[in-house]
């Protein structure tokens, strides 16, 4: 029964509820503990689905995923043929997804699905709420660096979200879907973006825990100058973005 061994019976065709969608890079040794852990959060009292996207991985990953998919169907895979991003990795889960309601998370096990539970509460009538890390376990350089470029990205993007790195974020499928992630970098700013185009967007603290296993694949030096190149370019979407100005007039209306 291994990898997985928390497998269900559950059929693939079920009416899924809640689509987590969660980008793999080299990730071998995280994938069956995040597994084990939606299992343990969701179990049987929501259908769920756990779409995992392999961006490319060499590690062994993408065995792992399909070992994982052929013991439970609530486990999906979407296969890259090269390293292609996160925002493409995020864009392909979201699209192959099935549910009215998305969550992304990270594959390396910081992310808790636990927190999630909370958040499908307190969504309401809003159409994202993404989390923002209370307390962050990562090194003084790194929460130093964030902390910098979250002040900088809301003051030139106009918004003011606490935490954009945290991938963990929960979103109506029919609002997420709006949003153009179809150029790298843009998955960073996923919640100004609904913003821009009007959807309401709620913060929600969650927990973070450190790296067990696994490497890194940001950096602040690998980081820093491309999410500035992106922060321009989402600049510009705010100051080009156009709402129809159309005019509904009760004689329409009355004659539908």
């Amino acid at each position: 029964m291994e990898p997985g061994s928390t497998n269900s019976s559950r059929p693939a065709t079920a009416q899924v509820e809640l689509s987590l969608v969660a980008p793999v890079y080299n990730e071998k040794d995280n994938l069956v503990p995040l597994y084990r852990r939606v299992c343990e959060v969701f179990g049987d009292t929501r259908r769920w689905e756990l779409v995992l996207v392999d961006d490319g991985s060499t590690d062994g990953s993408t065995t792992l995923m399909k070992e994982l998919r052929r013991q439970d169907p609530r486990v999906r895979c979407v296969f890259f043929s090269r390293n292609s991003g996160q925002t493409s990795a995020m864009r392909a889960g979201i699209e192959h997804s099935r549910a009215p309601l998305v969550a992304t998370l990270d594959a390396d096990m910081q992310n808790d699905p636990a927190d999630l539970p909370k958040m499908l509460e307190l969504l309401g009538d809003a159409d994202a709420i993404v989390g923002w890390r209370l307390k962050r376990n990562d090194d003084f350089v790194r929460r130093a660096s964030s902390r910098i470029a979250n002040n900088v990205r809301n003051w030139l993007s106009g918004d003011s979200i606490r935490d954009t790195g945290c991938s963990l974020k929960l979103f109506r499928a029919s609002a997420i879907r709006q949003v153009p992630l179809h150029f790298e970098g843009m998955h960073r700013f996923m919640p100004t973006l609904m913003r821009y185009l009007g959807f309401k967007v709620i913060e929600h603290p969650v927990s973070h825990h450190p790296r067990r296993a696994g490497v890194s694949k940001y950096g602040v030096a690998n980081r820093a100058l491309r999410a500035l190149r992106d922060l321009f370019a989402v600049r510009w979407m705010r100051s080009r973005i156009r709402r129809l100005p159309i005019v509904v007039e009760e004689s329409d209306v009355a004659g539908r």
